[in-house]
């Protein structure tokens, strides 16, 4: 269990510093949202075009990156939707029996299934062809626009962390089940479990 925790306590540092780097992009996309909106008046004023393709699609770049980062970070702070009018009057044990049992059959067979359907798709975004060579990638069809090819791999990177922190918490889950001292939620490096 000791190599476990030590694995769970990896995953968690990694999804620790990735949510914490969201903040950033945060910022960015609201600085380029902000923008877009400015130039779009300012250019209907002057009477000429200011705003471009590539920083409208960067903006839903921006926001589908801290989106698709975000959903293991908030599982692991445990900030995740769930129906509180039984859940919240259950035991400490009851509630961790639940998560594991909900991360073990349904999270993390769905980030798995979510992986293996969504690979083919971004490979051919990239430009796999069906006969397995490699053509062009995918562009925006937007005059201007960003390739989708990045984006869309982001979905695999998004799925591939929230399986990673799905595993970590079920680690902790059964540490706690076994009587290990784990607090699930805890910062990466406040973890009691070593």
């Amino acid at each position: 269990m000791r190599i476990l925790l030590k694995f769970a306590r990896a995953i968690d540092r990694l999804i620790e510093v990735l949510g914490q780097g969201t903040d950033w992009l945060v910022i960015l996309t609201v600085a380029v949202g902000f923008y877009n909106v400015a130039v779009r008046y300012i250019g209907r004023f002057i009477g000429l075009q200011l705003s471009s393709n590539i920083l409208i699609e960067l903006q839903w770049y921006l926001f589908s990156i801290i989106f698709l980062l975000g959903f293991a970070y908030i599982l692991k702070h445990d900030q995740n939707v769930r129906v509180d009018f039984w859940y919240a009057h259950w035991s400490e044990r009851r509630k961790t029996w639940i998560n594991l049992i909900g991360t073990l059959f349904f999270l993390i067979p769905f980030c798995s299934l979510g992986l293996y359907v969504a690979l083919n798709p971004v490979l051919a975004s990239w430009g796999q062809l069906p006969d397995g060579t490699w053509g062009s990638w995918e562009v925006s069809s937007d005059a201007n626009g960003l390739p989708r090819a990045p984006i869309k791999t982001m979905l695999l990177v998004g799925l591939a962390l929230l399986l990673l922190q799905a595993i970590a918490q079920a680690i902790k889950y059964a540490a706690l089940l076994l009587g290990r001292p784990v607090n699930v939620q805890q910062d990466a490096e406040q973890l009691p479990y070593e």
